[in-house]
């Protein structure tokens, strides 16, 4: 498995023999509404153009429909007609604006000899969740390749950590800035201290933290979970926390 990260939670996989994005977050640095009043967003450039990020991808994971996972640049550039595999509340918005090849993921999906499995995230708690809906995490399996488990925007839960110890994945990916929503300042992504959690839960798993530096309403940089990681006795061979650009090789 190959994973190219370009920014937030947008990257080019190459796992199985396929090729494909996730949550493409295309705009240009600053070109997007604020989430927070801080800045606008995203809060930094794309390593490469758009296009890049899209070359070579046979089909899109998208793990739900916020605009920093899937914005109006995306809508643009990705094909109508490109393979979209999504968790079954979005196809519908999906179909609506163009796109015809849609590919639910209800619970499991086998998909061109990739097993593909859902599982439930929470983007919060309490009354922000009503502004948040529902979000997905996904588990790639596939012959000769590491098992996958893309948390995606969640929290740690005991859906999330269940999961964690059900599949045993070799690689988790997490979504690590520590964001916040509203005047609570209510937790709506993992931070630091969740983030060491799950790599203390999971002691077989290798942890990429993504997902960080691109986005106003975040709280933790990369460098601040290094820090926190290390404090907790945590190397940098367990968490693994990737530059905009880098490439991820399993």
């Amino acid at each position: 498995m190959k994973l190219t990260l370009f920014r937030n939670a947008t990257a080019r996989v190459e796992y199985a023999g396929q090729h494909f994005v996730m949550d493409p977050y295309l705009a240009a640095a600053f070109s997007r509404p604020t989430y927070s009043g801080k800045s606008l967003n995203p809060g930094v450039e794309l390593p490469c153009t758009p296009q890049q990020v899209l070359e070579g991808a046979e089909f899109a994971l998208i793990s739900h429909l916020h605009s920093d996972h899937f914005d109006p640049a995306a809508r643009e550039l990705l094909a109508k007609d490109l393979p979209i595999l999504c968790q079954p509340q979005d196809a519908g918005k999906l179909a609506e604006i163009g796109f015809t090849s849609l590919h639910p993921v209800a619970d499991r999906l086998e998909w061109r000899g990739l097993t593909v499995t859902r599982v439930a995230g929470q983007h919060g708690t309490g009354k922000v969740l009503d502004d948040m809906g529902e979000v997905s995490g996904f588990i790639w399996q596939a012959a000769d390749e590491p098992t996958v488990y893309w948390v995606g925007d969640s929290i740690l839960t005991d859906t999330v950590r269940d999961a964690i110890l059900h599949y045993r994945p070799q690689v988790i990916l997490t979504h690590s800035c520590g964001a916040v929503w509203g005047p609570e300042r209510t937790l709506i992504l993992m931070d630091a201290g969740q983030t060491a959690e799950v790599c203390r839960l999971a002691p077989q798993s290798t942890v990429a933290a993504i997902h960080m530096e691109a986005v106003d309403h975040a709280t933790v940089s990369r460098a601040e979970l290094r820090a926190h990681a290390s404090a907790e006795g945590i190397s940098p061979e367990r968490l693994l926390i990737p530059a905009d650009g880098e490439t991820l090789i399993f």
